[in-house]
C-alpha cells in the first residue's frame, strides 16, 4: 500500500516538474529577445521568473526525494 501511494505520488512530482519546466519563461524570447527588447516589451517581470525558478527547484528536489525512497522501499 505504501508503495503504490509514493508511486502515485511520484507520478505526480513527475508531472509537475514537466509543467514547471514549461512554464519557465524563455531567456531569449525569440526576436524581441534577440533585439533586447524582450522582457519589458511583453510586461514580463523579474519577480515571476525568481518565484518560477523558485518553485522548480523545489519540485526537483521532491522528486529526487521521492525517487530515492521509493529505490529504497522497492530494493527491499
Amino acid at each position: 500500500m505504501l508503495e503504490i501511494t509514493l508511486q502515485i505520488v511520484h507520478i505526480l512530482l513527475s508531472l509537475g516538474l514537466i509543467l514547471v519546466v514549461l512554464l519557465q519563461p524563455s531567456r531569449d524570447a525569440g526576436m524581441p529577445g534577440a533585439l533586447g527588447g524582450g522582457q519589458s516589451m511583453f510586461g514580463k517581470t523579474k519577480g515571476f521568473e525568481e518565484k518560477m525558478s523558485k518553485v522548480t527547484s523545489a519540485v526537483a528536489i521532491l522528486f529526487m526525494i521521492s525517487s530515492v525512497v521509493l529505490a529504497f522501499i522497492v530494493g527491499r
